[in-house]
């Protein structure tokens, strides 16, 4: 095991997939970091976006989230935060449920990562300019060592994205290919 990393598999649900226009290459690509991960005995921690009926947490005031309070009033919250089934979680993987576009705000990931001693975390969702990004900064700012999967990442936007892996994230974390990973 590769001691005190894990992999942090973001917002690849179905709802939040259904944004991008394919998503056969990112779902390729994040099924063979897991397989790689697991290979390696490296803890797959999945991260997901939901709310308790009704959304008591959305604030109208938010503009992510706000806009869209009746979807996330939902009465089936599990359809909405349900893993695409090509990269589903196994028994014994970790997920957390998060409420904002951080995987740390309002979930427990920073507990759960502390019990398990994991330092390092390679970040793996969609998309980059909101889950990637928010998490990247917040787990900077609490000290991880933290590598991005940059071809398990995407947004709707492709300049953002290359812009955010090429001059922005290279100041906090390593950005890097699933390959380089993977032969690491």
């Amino acid at each position: 095991m590769e001691q005190n990393t894990a992999l942090l598999i973001m917002d690849m649900q179905v709802a939040v997939l259904a944004g991008l226009k394919d998503t056969k290459s990112i779902l390729n690509n994040v099924a063979a970091a897991i397989r790689s991960a697991r290979e390696k005995k490296i803890p797959v921690i999945y991260a997901v976006v939901g709310f308790r009926p009704g959304a008591p947490e959305v604030s109208l005031h938010n503009k992510i989230f706000g806009g869209s309070k009746h979807r996330y009033s939902a009465p089936n919250m599990d359809e909405l935060m349900k893993v695409h089934p090509d990269i589903a979680p196994l028994s014994h993987d970790i997920i957390v449920n998060k409420r904002r576009v951080s995987a740390f705000t309002g979930s427990d990931l920073e507990i759960v990562l502390r019990a398990q001693g994991i330092q390092h975390i390679v970040l793996a969702g969609v998309s980059t300019s909101g889950v990637v990004l928010s998490t990247l900064r917040e787990a900077a700012d609490k000290d991880y060592v933290i590598s991005v999967l940059a071809d398990c990442c995407e947004d709707a936007d492709e300049e953002v994205h290359q812009v955010l892996m090429n001059k922005v994230f290279i100041r906090q974390a390593e950005v890097i290919t699933l390959k380089d990973w993977v032969q690491k």
